[in-house]
């Protein structure tokens, strides 16, 4: 009777143990719910790998003058504020402004995304100008994207990123 009695304490004491166990090991529990309902987030590098490619055919398509290409790196909440200013009087394709240099200063990790800073100079007719930009670069599904573009104006001056269609102007 005692050995029976034995067997049942350590039975009824491994079931009361298995759901620790079990938790402990990640089977079950609400940690995996979370895990799976969080989109996988891209190593440092493979971000800034991707801001810098995405930025870098945004430049050489504003240097070719290739509207569609620019407008392909972009997010799809830019495309239609881009469709309307892109090659308007301001607009980064705009037939005047010619793009004989751009080159990437910078990449840092910012609050909406990657910051891709860049100098740009923009010559319209005999006078060339060089702009500091910074372009924020997103993942959007599975996909890399601009999400904005923002001047950085000069040393020391905070830039904020906005969701609005580049432009060399702004």
């Amino acid at each position: 009777m005692r050995a029976t009695h034995r067997r049942l304490a350590a039975t009824a004491a491994g079931l009361m143990l298995l759901p620790v166990a079990l938790v402990g090991c990640g089977i079950g529990g609400e940690d995996e719910e979370k895990s799976a309902a969080k989109p996988a987030q891209a190593p440092a590098e493979e971000a800034a790998t991707r801001s810098r490619e995405r930025v870098q055919a945004y430049l050489d398509a504003m240097a070719a003058k290739d509207v569609a290409a620019g407008r392909s790196q972009l997010c799809a909440l830019l495309h239609d504020g881009f469709d309307l200013g892109a090659t308007g009087p301001n607009g980064d394709f705009a037939d005047h402004f010619q793009v004989p240099e751009a080159a990437i200063t910078d990449i840092r990790s910012g609050p909406r995304g990657q910051e891709v800073s860049v100098s740009v100079s923009v010559t319209a007719g005999k006078r060339t100008v060089i702009r500091p930009l910074v372009f924020t670069v997103t993942r959007d599904g599975s996909d890399w994207c601009i999400a904005g573009e923002a001047p950085t104006g000069p040393p020391g001056a905070k830039a904020t990123p906005t969701g609005v269609a580049p432009t060399p102007a702004s």
